[in-house]
């Protein structure tokens, strides 16, 4: 079983984060709107794009996405 993209930021989470995906990780955290149970990129990417004020720049959630889709991969 996959695990949604969410779980999968979380483990980037830091308290000092010294990149943009843990940045991001971090703030995802805060926002208790984020679709946590969602592995459908286009769904997470709206959202984003219309709710991720957060994000410094989409190419982050990319970044984190390739990221994800990659240890998705291994399972």
């Amino acid at each position: 079983m996959s695990k949604s993209f969410y779980h999968f930021l979380m483990k980037y989470r830091h308290p000092a984060p010294k990149d943009a995906i843990s940045r991001f990780a971090n703030q995802a955290y805060e926002d208790h709107s984020f679709p946590k149970t969602s592995e459908d990129y286009h769904e997470i990417s709206s959202y984003l794009e219309l709710n991720g004020l957060y994000l410094e720049s989409m190419t982050v959630f990319d970044d984190a996405w390739q990221l994800y889709q990659l240890s998705e991969m291994k399972l």
